[in-house]
């Protein structure tokens, strides 16, 4: 059986581009398990639809709310027919009945732990309040699946470089320590000052590239 290996030089895309494709309450109603997609999550005060809407030009694209937590679906907006990138419903935060809470972490567990075309985690932290008990969590389960994340230190403009340099480095210490930098690369990035967006970019560029089938001797 041949493996499927990654286009060494992958394409630029363009996120300007970007369409909604569709919400889903459950797996069952995500779109075709094929493709490639890369997802964000993140607590729901971490900035993570200022940080789509920044890296796509459109502040209208992912929603933002005063009231953190009230994005309730896993939402998939299209770059083409097989490229994908998926907004993941907030955790940790949200001031909403606790069953409705749980409900909403089973679905999103069911999703990475089932999604196929699932390249990449993009794990987004406020950079003041980084590794969270469930960010911990999040990374602990990524490292151990063998699912590479990308960690956004996101309000990234309310620190000065110096203090938002030591954070970095303290973070990158601590999941050296406790064994999750495995796959894992991390970055500043500020919706704001639209710093850090190609980093970004370069990322999702290398995830997202198609996968290459190489011949198989005698096929």
């Amino acid at each position: 059986m041949s493996i499927a290996k990654l286009n060494t030089q992958p394409q630029k895309l363009n996120y300007r581009t970007i369409q909604f494709l569709t919400s889903a309450p459950t797996l069952a109603e995500c779109p075709e398990d094929s493709g490639a997609e890369v997802a964000f999550a993140g607590r729901s005060n971490a900035g993570k639809s200022s940080a789509i809407n920044a890296l796509t030009g459109n502040s209208k694209l992912a929603r933002t709310s005063k009231t953190p937590g009230r994005t309730q679906l896993i939402n998939f907006f299209s770059l083409s027919e097989q490229q994908r990138l998926v907004d993941l419903p907030g955790y940790g935060y949200a001031k909403v009945a606790r069953a409705m809470k749980d409900e909403w972490q089973r679905h999103l567990a069911v999703y990475l732990e089932q999604r196929h075309c699932l390249r990449g985690l993009v794990l987004l932290m406020d950079i003041r309040q980084p590794l969270k008990e469930f960010d911990t969590h999040m990374l602990t389960w990524a490292v151990e699946a063998g699912l590479p994340v990308h960690l956004l230190l996101t309000k990234a403009d309310k620190l000065k470089n110096s203090p938002a340099n030591n954070t970095r480095f303290a973070i990158e210490k601590a999941l050296k320590e406790q064994g999750l930098d495995r796959g894992v690369t991390l970055q500043t990035f500020s919706s704001t000052k639209k710093t850090g967006i190609d980093t970004l970019e370069r990322k999702l560029n290398e995830w997202l590239a198609p996968r290459i089938e190489p011949l198989v001797a005698g096929s």
